[in-house]
């Protein structure tokens, strides 16, 4: 008995190790394809958080932490390697405007967001499946595009946020604009950039994730099954 169980937690293991490294491998080739970053003349609009939140969902907070990493770590190299408008802001070895130097709390910006979006739809969709009532297939749907829309939504407003906090002057000299209209400013891309990217995770995470939370067993008992009181 013990030796299926860890033969069991073995394969298991590697099953998520082996979804972890699909996900970094798409985060990369996302990254470094026109497919994952849209080059807009004020930010980069990105959908490199879908795969971030579909891996917190199915592997959990630590390795959705890591995925988050990934996301931050690929978007550094990338404004590093290809700089744009607001380059600064993601990569300290990119000079701020005004200054001969890149500044160390684009590493803040680049990462902390991002890891934040490898946990906030894990907890999301944990929530959901300890509220009471009955779970069935419609409410695994919606806690997954509510868990979805968290973890785009924690994305676009904890960077945008982050600069305007941390890079107000710099980020309103680099955009053409007076300091004291960066808020309006920042709130219109979050509007501009975070609907979409919320939309875009909205529809893809559950149509991603309920066919693969059946198919590798990563539930006891399947929504449908469940309500029943059927074993999956």
């Amino acid at each position: 008995m013990k030796t299926a169980q860890t033969r069991a937690q073995r394969t298991k293991q590697v099953q998520s190790l082996a979804i972890l490294a699909m996900f970094t491998a798409i985060i990369f080739l996302l990254t470094f394809t026109p497919l994952g970053l849209i080059d807009l003349p004020v930010i980069k609009a990105t959908v490199l958080h879908v795969p971030v939140i579909i891996g917190s969902i199915l592997l959990g907070p630590k390795k959705g932490a890591f995925l988050g990493g990934m996301f931050g770590l690929s978007s550094m190299i990338k404004n590093t390697l290809v700089p744009g408008l607001s380059s600064f802001v993601f990569s300290p070895f990119i000079p701020v405007p005004g200054l001969d130097r890149g500044s160390p709390w684009a590493l803040f910006i680049c990462f902390v967001p991002r890891i934040l979006v490898g946990v906030s739809p894990w907890l999301v969709y944990a929530l959901f499946k300890h509220l009471p009532g009955k779970r069935n297939a419609g409410v695994q749907t919606v806690s997954l595009v509510i868990a979805a829309v968290v973890g785009a939504l924690t994305n676009t407003a904890l960077v945008m946020g982050s600069i305007g906090v941390i890079f107000t002057e710099a980020y309103a000299a680099a955009q053409g604009i007076p300091a004291d209209a960066i808020t309006g400013f920042i709130l219109g891309i979050v509007a501009a950039n975070g609907i979409p990217e919320a939309i875009v995770a909205a529809v893809v995470t559950p149509a991603v994730c309920v066919p693969l939370i059946h198919a590798l067993k990563l539930e006891k008992k399947a929504p449908v099954a469940a309500a029943a009181g059927q074993p999956a």
